[in-house]
């Protein structure tokens, strides 16, 4: 019995002395002049090595900010030290959708996350600074903002991706506060256009972005993922789909990261790192 509790005891602590770090960070956003706050999940052994890493950017959905992950999937801790790369919540103002706005000059989270915060990351950490060893992703609001920031900017990020999320805004112009940063649909039609997931497919050149996305066949966002899952095979885009059952919770999205982290290790991996 001595015995096997001294081996548990041996065991905890190898487990614990690879645990991922979790780092509170504040970025100032020059084009929004205000600071930021940021979760950054690390490998606990990461600055030891001296090996520059992939980071995933995760976001978060409409109402939440950047604890919303951490605190309700402690698990991607777990995923930080299996797959080896880091993993960083920015603070998406609760309602941003991660546009900037044309409305509101006081709302620019497209520049906050794709330049600023790559910056900082880059600057303060050890990362793959180019595409290769970057991708983004988010759930619901943060699933429209992994593809949109990804597919506007792919000499920032080399896959994106999206959980659960509002890939075509306009069936929803009354909801979740995207009026207040596009205007009303009826006024500035033109911009829902724009700043639709669904219509930034043309951007898509040679299958260099590697694109994955689910949903849950009972969310309210089940038939535009669907939309756009066509709308790619028909411009013949490669990208991984899945719908598999679930609704838009936080236990579907528990689920969905699981592969989707491997996916993007696996994308890491095989990109050629400069």
């Amino acid at each position: 019995m001595k015995r096997l509790i001294g081996l548990l005891f041996i065991l905890s602590c190898t487990l614990y002395s690879y645990a991922a770090k979790v780092d509170t960070i504040s970025v100032m956003s020059k084009s929004m002049h205000k600071s930021i706050l940021n979760i950054v999940i690390r490998p606990e052994n990461y600055s030891k090595s001296g090996k520059k890493l992939p980071v995933l950017y995760l976001l978060h959905g409409a109402g939440g900010n950047q604890k919303d992950w951490i605190k309700n999937v402690p698990n991607i801790k777990e995923l930080v030290d299996l797959y080896n790369f880091i993993i960083v919540c920015p603070d998406g103002k609760v309602t941003s959708w991660y546009f900037d706005s044309p409305i509101d000059s006081t709302m620019k989270y497209e520049t906050f996350v794709s330049k600023e915060l790559i910056e900082y990351i880059d600057h303060n950490y050890q990362t793959i600074n180019n595409p290769s060893g970057r991708a983004i992703t988010g759930l619901s609001m943060g699933g429209h903002g992994g593809l949109y920031l990804s597919f506007r900017h792919q000499d920032v990020f080399g896959a994106g991706g999206s959980m659960s999320g509002g890939v075509d805004i306009r069936p929803f112009p009354k909801n979740w506060e995207i009026s207040k940063r596009l205007g009303t649909i009826e006024e500035y039609p033109q911009n829902w256009e724009k700043n639709t997931v669904i219509n930034l497919v043309d951007l898509l050149k040679g299958g260099n972005l590697k694109i994955i996305f689910d949903c849950g066949v009972d969310d309210f966002f089940y038939t535009v993922n669907q939309n756009l899952h066509k709308k790619l095979l028909e411009n013949k885009i490669p990208h991984d789909y899945t719908e598999r059952p679930g609704k838009h919770t936080w236990e579907y999205w528990k689920n969905s990261i699981q592969y989707q982290a491997l996916f993007f290790s696996n994308f890491f991996k095989s990109s050629t790192v400069n």
